[in-house]
This record gives structure tokens, C-alpha cells and sequence, in this order.
């Protein structure tokens, strides 16, 4: 079977070569430039999307105006807004591409059919539970750790990003001023 980038995510030893060529068959392959928005504040999210290249991130307004980066995405992580694409709700933030790239997306209805596949259940249900695990622990993180510590550890856990994202981005993804975030770094490289 000819390689994917989706046989990373749907490992052809879990499925059946019918139920991969199924999986495979219900996502089509999107390019993207830096600054194009995935998913838009306001709309449902039909699509979710595995990232093949590239790095994106989420980001809502604050009440003072602000843009607060709320998530980063990067190979192979799953772009979706859970509420909005599960519920139905419009969605509360945007996602916007940092970098060009390119992802594959699946429609709800799509993604639904194929919910009879076991392995496929499984890796969806695998990929909800890391992702509610690390919106946590994030989320915690920003209450509990110092600031250093934090971008210590998205340095461990995100490597690539900090080489290809604005530091005003990952500054507001760890709560902190651009002005901190300098202070920080350069605490780090003495």
C-alpha cells in the first residue's frame, strides 16, 4: 500500500486495507498560506483537520481588544474546535495559519459515517482525551508555574514552534508579556 501522511494517524496495521481505503477516501488534502484562517470566529466548524505541515494557532479577542493566542497546532496534531464541531455552536475563536502548510480535513457527516470502525472510534476518542489532557494541564499551568517554567516545558513539547512562531504569539499562549518573554529567553541563553 502506497504510503499517506494519514498512515501516521491510521496506522494500516489497526485497519482493514477496506476500512483504510474508506478512512482514507472521506479527507481531502488542503494547502494553506501564512495567515489564512482555518476555522473562523462566529461559524460552525463542518471540518476538522489533521496538520501534515505547518504550524497554526487558536486565538480569541479579550474585552480589552487584546489577541490572546489560546493554542498551537503542529505536525500531525488535529485542528478542530471540539464545541463548535460536536454541538454545532459557532465557534468562539479562529484558528489562523503562522506558516504555510498543508493539512487533510474531513466533514462531520463523513466523520460520522465511519464512526462504525472501531479503530477508527478508538483513535478519535485517543486524540479527544490528549487534547482535553493538555488543554488542562495548560490551563493549570498558567495558574501554578512560574512563567519561565512554562516556556521551558512548551520549549520540551513544541520545539519546531518556537523557530517558527512570533514570540507576541507564544507570549500570550503563556500569559505573559512580549517585554517578560524577552527577560526570559535571555535568562535562559547566560
Amino acid at each position: 500500500m502506497e504510503h499517506h501522511f494519514l498512515h501516521t494517524i491510521f496506522k494500516p496495521e489497526n485497519f482493514s486495507t477496506e476500512e483504510l481505503k474508506l478512512i482514507l477516501d472521506q479527507f481531502e488534502s488542503v494547502t494553506f498560506k501564512k495567515n489564512d484562517t482555518l476555522i473562523a470566529k462566529g461559524k460552525i466548524a463542518n471540518y476538522y483537520y489533521f496538520l501534515e505541515s505547518g504550524f497554526l494557532r487558536s486565538y480569541s479577542i479579550n474585552l480589552e481588544g487584546n489577541d490572546i493566542t489560546t493554542k498551537f497546532f503542529s505536525e500531525s496534531d488535529i485542528v478542530i474546535d471540539w464545541h463548535s464541531y460536536f454541538l454545532k455552536k459557532p465557534c468562539r475563536e479562529s484558528t489562523q495559519a503562522l506558516t504555510k502548510g498543508k493539512c487533510w480535513k474531513i466533514h462531520f457527516n463523513d466523520f460520522m459515517n465511519l464512526f462504525h470502525i472501531e479503530a477508527f472510534r478508538e483513535v478519535g476518542r485517543t486524540r479527544l482525551v490528549n487534547n482535553y489532557f493538555e488543554l488542562k494541564n495548560h490551563s493549570v499551568s498558567v495558574i501554578v508555574d512560574q512563567a519561565k517554567d512554562r516556556y521551558l516545558q512548551l520549549i520540551k513539547s513544541k520545539p519546531k514552534l518556537i523557530q517558527n512562531v512570533p514570540l507576541k504569539h507564544i507570549a500570550t499562549y503563556l500569559g505573559i508579556t512580549d517585554t517578560s518573554l524577552s527577560r526570559i529567553r535571555k535568562e535562559i541563553t547566560l
